[in-house]
């Protein structure tokens, strides 16, 4: 096939499913970065996703450019390994379909704003808990459902600003910055999918599901570290420090002859090795570099030496030699150049079917290996045959959609 056919085109060879949680369905309600992120980890590891969105659509579909076939790249980079369908749970006919899917799952994922499934009847612990016992509900959220915040919705820059992210972030005497990657949403998805699988691991022992809850504000402040172990036991306020390491040097970024390199030197015995191979060893012996107390206390006079001995060096083939040796340091690279890294290429961490690209699954299993079956559905595409697996003819299936309660099409609102 052409690498530049459309995404649909692909849909119907979807490879069979393999991998540790091949057997696993998923019904994944979620939109956005954190539940999809967490459901096409389960994805990529063999479950069945059946992507449900609302009527007009997951919205990270029209986050761009760039597009592929109409659909932005932020919802190709998390929406893989699944199936869609349009369901409209505002309409009572929608929550009945809902109910019918949740018959043979195994995980239900949702981040509505708490109390949605409550108003709608669909409340975990009122109705789903006792009508699907072995079902794992998960609960991606700002804040939870209760408490000061409970209930208000959460945006990852805000939850970087009162996790205190944004605070530790930044040039030393210049204003907080958000990290550059939506960090919180990320780990939100990350603890989602861990703790689904551990109460997958619970089912085994008690035959019966749970609720798992994931939330914005928990995850940021998990990210603390060692900002608040530092705080907790010298009660000193972290401050801004750039590219250098709080707790250690020389653990920075240092400029060379050409490109700047990161140095992460954490014990004495690197900086002598560091110091024997850009050829200035008197700086391993000099008392104030001696420990790595004594480097932090003298951090700027310890890189003006460093980058004075750096100068002479290509900064890529220096990195190259000093990681070689024993000392962590690499080149800054910029995301082309880190995708086209020959080790990049090595891990296979990159996947590519027809016109998608994307990044692999960083967890390597010996035995069950991640596996890419599918790439980001179309909206809807494959709503005939999930229904149909949930024992919905074709007639009531038509009637659903002439109705509004199964959209083929995105119904853009404003």
């Amino acid at each position: 096939m052409s690498a530049h056919a459309p995404i649909e085109a692909l849909e119907s060879a979807a490879a069979p499913a393999t991998g540790a949680l091949a057997g696993l369905k998923v019904v994944d309600l979620s939109r956005v970065l954190g539940g999809p992120f967490a459901t096409q980890i389960l994805g990529d590891h063999g479950a069945d996703i059946i992507k449900i969105e609302p009527p007009g659509g997951d919205e990270t579909r029209e986050w761009g450019p760039p597009f592929l076939d109409g659909t932005a790249s932020y919802f190709l980079g998390v929406n893989r390994n699944k199936r869609s369908m349009a369901l409209d749970l505002t309409q009572p006919a929608g929550r009945e379909v809902l109910l019918r899917l949740l018959e043979g799952a195994d995980v239900l994922v949702e981040n509505f704003k708490t109390g949605t499934l409550e108003k709608w009847g669909l409340g975990y612990e009122e109705v789903l808990a006792a009508r699907f016992p072995r079902l794992i509900h998960c609960r991606v959220s700002g804040f939870g459902a209760d408490g000061p915040l409970g209930g208000l919705p959460g945006y990852d820059a805000v939850l970087q600003a009162m996790g205190g992210i944004m605070s530790v972030n930044g040039v030393a005497g210049g204003e907080p910055t958000r990290v550059g990657l939506p960090v919180v949403d990320m780990v939100t998805g990350l603890n989602a999918a861990l703790g689904i699988l551990l109460a997958l691991q619970n089912r085994v022992q008690t035959g019966r599901g749970q609720s798992v809850e994931a939330t914005l504000f928990d995850s940021a402040l998990s990210l603390l570290h060692p900002h608040a172990a530092n705080y907790f036991l010298s009660g000193r306020l972290p401050q801004r420090t750039g590219n250098d390491h709080p707790n250690i040097a020389p653990y920075s970024t240092y400029a060379t002859g050409t490109r700047p390199i990161y140095l992460a030197v954490g014990n004495d015995r690197q900086f002598r090795k560091l110091c024997a191979t850009i050829g200035a060893p008197d700086l391993a012996t000099d008392p104030r570099f001696l420990t790595n107390g004594a480097r932090v206390e003298n951090r700027a006079a310890l890189k003006g030496a460093l980058e004075a001995a750096l100068a002479a060096f290509d900064g890529e083939e220096l990195a190259t030699r000093l990681i070689a040796a024993g000392v962590p340091a690499g080149a800054i690279l910029d995301v082309a150049e880190a995708l086209a890294h020959p080790h990049t290429a090595h891990r296979r961490m990159v996947v590519e079917m027809g016109a998608y690209r994307g990044l692999a699954a960083p967890i390597r299993l010996s035995r069950s290996a991640a596996s890419y079956r599918r790439p980001p559905p179309g909206f809807g595409a494959q709503t005939a045959e999930i229904l149909a697996e949930a024992g919905i003819e074709a007639k009531e299936a038509e009637e659903l959609t002439q109705h509004g309660v199964v959209p083929r099409q995105r119904t853009h609102q404003n």
